[in-house]
């Protein structure tokens, strides 16, 4: 994008408020990772931080760039997740992605994947023989993400549309 994408404004709220506003309906407790512990590992680094810095036994990961996750959404991952798993993440198009969760247990693996500077979430789920869940058709569209400035176009005429939809939907 070219661009710190969490500051980009869709509607009222910045890509992260969106983010922010789908935890917080989730019921969940939610904070924002603003500087990963290891820089410049991509998510992993972000992952890592969470891990080490949480007190939590399980930790559900988001990105600031999918504004139309809600919290049902959220709520029904945690709820999926399997007792004798590390992990469960989110399958879309036969790759593994965010919305995820981890166990605290899972740092190990994370640590360890750091250590061969791999970066990639599809290894670190292979690696902890994660749980994968596909989402329902009907909810998939909760997963766009804006990563170029085509999906930025995308996400703006799509909220339009949903404001316009709520605007002839709201009570006299």
């Amino acid at each position: 994008m070219g661009r710190n994408k969490a500051s980009l404004r869709l509607g009222r709220r910045t890509l992260l408020g969106h983010a922010r506003a789908g935890a917080r309906d989730s019921g969940l407790p939610h904070r924002v990772i603003r500087r990963d512990l290891v820089p410049r590992c991509g998510p992993l680094g972000g992952i890592y931080t969470a891990l080490v810095t949480s007190q939590a036994e399980i930790i559900l990961f988001l990105p600031c760039d999918m504004p139309f996750i809600s919290g049902d959404l959220l709520k029904a991952l945690v709820r999926r997740l399997n007792p004798r798993n590390k992990a469960l993440f989110v399958k879309q198009s036969g790759r593994v992605g965010f919305p995820f969760l981890l166990r605290r247990v899972a740092l190990v693996e994370v640590e360890q994947q750091l250590a061969r500077k791999q970066s990639s979430l599809q290894k670190l789920a292979k690696s902890l023989q994660a749980q994968s869940l596909r989402l329902p058709r009907d909810r998939a569209g909760e997963l766009f993400n804006v990563n170029t400035p085509d999906d930025w176009k995308i996400a703006r005429d799509r909220w339009r549309s949903q404001q316009a939809h709520r605007k002839r939907m709201r009570p006299f």
